[in-house]
């Protein structure tokens, strides 16, 4: 006798279920993979050039440099005077001395979206180069990048959706690749560059796809604090276990000091921010928007980036310190585990907090990022065009074959 070994219920039971997730897993990729894809892949162009924008503009514009000198610099008010005949008689918004073999910055931008900067010798105060930032490249870029160049309140949520939709791609792509056995696990992890284009085009996909997720996933979640406000306030008050993300409010001037307010109060400022700055640190001013706001000044303690500055507020007349809400309010050294996260939000999106090498890994993230949809596209347009195999026809069994014999 011969015994014939019988598959239990619940084994196929089980095995049925973890066939249902994959199929449903594998039609949420790739059908939200075809929608988003198009999306994805632009920004994984344009984030690719963000992520390196710093090294790009020292290289391109010469004019962010000039030759340090062993004298003081020139105070905001000389350098805004030079640079306001830029600004179509509108006041200076703020004044930038980033470092002292470099050009410092006067700014002026509006709610209408104006915005304008002019280079200055902080030594001498000669203007060497005046932008509209309408027209300059990395504007542009980053215009794309969050709002396909699309009003606001429209390409954002398009932006972000997309977004969040590649999210998913991830995650469902990590089910569908995750191997069976130890056998599948060796070939998962490896590209087989010497089979036919398919074949490398499908590794590609999912052995590439594989790698860079981990850092994908960082790109993306940070993506979205910018594009959902309910994605923003959830990460907020996940890391800030159970607070509310404040809003960023500044102080507010004492207009019955009007009479007493002393000239270039921004100067005083600068000096104090001055004083604050070590060597190599960025500092500045920005200007009171309204007669009732504040004097802000700032130090950048990692010129470069933006999460690792300290922020400081003082009344425009009276010229005492008042406090700030908002994640951005004071110190970085003194801030809370939630409002360091959300300050490093961008520098972590673009890979800067970890220095060279995370730009390194953020553009190959975003360049991993860019060809998954055309991969993936590849993919499936492959097994599309795929011919249907002809099956061969069975020979016909004996109807009472001996039960266990070749027939």
């Amino acid at each position: 006798m011969f015994n014939k070994k019988v598959d239990k219920p619940g084994k196929n039971k089980k095995a049925n279920s973890k066939s249902a997730v994959k199929r449903i897993t594998g039609w949420l990729h790739l059908w939200l993979g075809l929608g988003s894809g198009a999306i994805v892949l632009f920004l994984g162009i344009t984030g690719c050039i963000l992520a390196f924008e710093q090294e790009i503009r020292s290289i391109t514009q010469p004019y962010i440099y000039t030759a340090e000198q062993s004298k003081p610099y020139l105070p905001p008010s000389q350098l805004s005077a030079a640079a306001e005949k830029y600004f179509d008689g509108k006041k200076a918004t703020a004044v930038e001395y980033p470092a002292k073999n470099k050009s410092a910055v006067v700014s002026y931008w509006d709610a209408e979206e104006n915005y304008k900067m002019v280079y200055v010798n902080p030594y001498t105060a000669g203007v060497l180069k005046a932008k509209n930032m309408r027209n300059d490249f990395f504007r542009i870029v980053v215009n794309g990048h969050f709002y396909l160049w699309l009003p606001p309140q429209i390409g954002q949520p398009v932006v972000a959706s997309a977004t969040l939709i590649f999210v998913v791609m991830m995650i469902t792509g990590l089910i569908l690749w995750w191997p069976k056995n130890k056998a599948a696990r060796k070939q998962r992890f490896s590209i087989k560059f010497n089979a036919r284009w398919r074949r490398v085009n499908y590794d590609l996909h999912n052995v590439l796809g594989f790698y860079m997720t981990w850092v994908c996933i960082f790109i993306a979640l940070t993506g979205l604090v910018w594009g959902f406000e309910w994605f923003a306030k959830s990460v907020y008050f996940v890391t800030s276990a159970g607070k509310t993300l404040p809003a960023h409010e500044h102080p507010v001037s004492d207009t019955a000091a009007i009479a007493s307010a002393k000239a270039n109060a921004g100067d005083y400022v600068y000096a104090l921010m001055a004083g604050k700055a070590k060597g190599g640190e960025s500092f500045g001013i920005y200007y009171p928007a309204t007669h009732t706001d504040a004097i802000e000044g700032f130090v950048n303690h990692r010129p470069g980036t933006y999460y690792n500055a300290d922020y400081y507020h003082y009344d425009q007349y009276t010229l005492q310190e008042l406090p700030a809400t908002g994640v951005y309010a004071g110190s970085f050294k003194d801030a809370g585990l939630a409002d360091k996260i959300a300050r490093m939000n961008y520098d972590i999106h673009v890979g800067a907090v970890l220095g060279l090498t995370g730009k390194v890994l953020a553009f190959l993230g975003s360049l991993m990022c860019a060809s998954l949809p055309v991969t993936g596209f590849l993919v499936w347009r492959g097994r599309r065009k795929k011919k249907t195999k002809i099956v061969p026809e069975k020979r016909q069994v004996a109807e009472k074959a001996p039960l266990g014999l070749p027939v």
